[in-house]
């Protein structure tokens, strides 16, 4: 899809201001697209990125609320539209993990990883699918590979987006007779604010379990949300799509 496609589209990101949903902002961003760049506590981040891609060239504006909320939900729609006019893709990267191992999960963390990584999924859909044109939209939505492969303390993390991907096939189904194609990415272990905690020893050991060597950027998995909001990807929906590197 070239520069001249991508010009005119307009992109809302959740989570967009740091980690995964940073580095989609900028991809579609750089290729020609107006992001919106959601925060929901990191103002300063999401200017930050604002700031960056506006440096580059690009087109962008940070929008604020809380995705698991529906008002705060319908006001960030409001406020892409009433700045943009349209929203063509969105991207629902917005996401938590609170690390706990069974025995430990307590019901107030258990709620807050689905409210935010499932509910807000499904309410920035539902929010935004009635502005896209009437030509179609594009919806990815961010999973994990935990999804499919289980390591302890990250089990309820996983779960939430286990629903992701099963909220990605079903309303791929319920969508695509307005055009509107809802597919998903599922990234391994990412270098990005949400694994911090994890060790060097960790780290070093992903590695070593990738056929690539490494662990994955922003970068790797921003590329391959792009694809999935181009018309390059018109005939894949309903589909999680691992994107790990090869992770044994």
């Amino acid at each position: 899809m070239s520069e001249t496609a991508w010009r005119g589209k307009v992109a809302l990101v959740t989570g967009g201001s740091s980690g995964i949903g940073a580095g989609a902002t900028k991809r579609l961003a750089a290729l020609g697209a107006t992001v919106a760049v959601h925060y929901n506590a990191h103002a300063d981040n999401a200017q930050a990125v604002v700031s960056e891609i506006e440096a580059a060239g690009g087109s962008a504006f940070a929008v604020g609320g809380d995705v698991s909320k529906p008002g705060e939900v319908a006001g960030i729609v409001e406020a892409v539209v009433g700045r943009a006019g349209k929203i063509d893709i969105l991207v629902n990267s917005a996401g938590i993990l609170e690390y706990a191992v069974f025995g430990e999960i307590d019901p107030a963390s258990f709620e807050r990883q689905f409210s935010i990584n499932t509910l807000g999924v499904l309410l920035m859909m539902q929010a935004v699918a009635p502005h896209f044109p009437t030509s179609g939209g594009r919806i990815v939505n961010v999973s994990t590979n935990l999804a499919y492969r289980q390591i302890e303390g990250c089990v309820v993390y996983a779960a939430s987006k286990a629903a992701v991907s099963a909220m990605t096939e079903g309303f791929a189904k319920e969508l695509g007779k307005k055009g509107v194609t809802v597919n998903a990415v599922a990234p391994g272990a990412t270098l990005t604010p949400m694994t911090a905690w994890l060790s060097d020893e960790m780290k070093a050991g992903i590695a070593a379990s990738t056929p690539l060597g490494r662990i994955a950027t922003p970068e790797d998995i921003a590329d391959v949300i792009a694809f999935l909001a181009s018309n390059e990807s018109r005939w894949v929906t309903g589909r999680t799509l691992l994107v790990d590197g090869g992770l044994a």
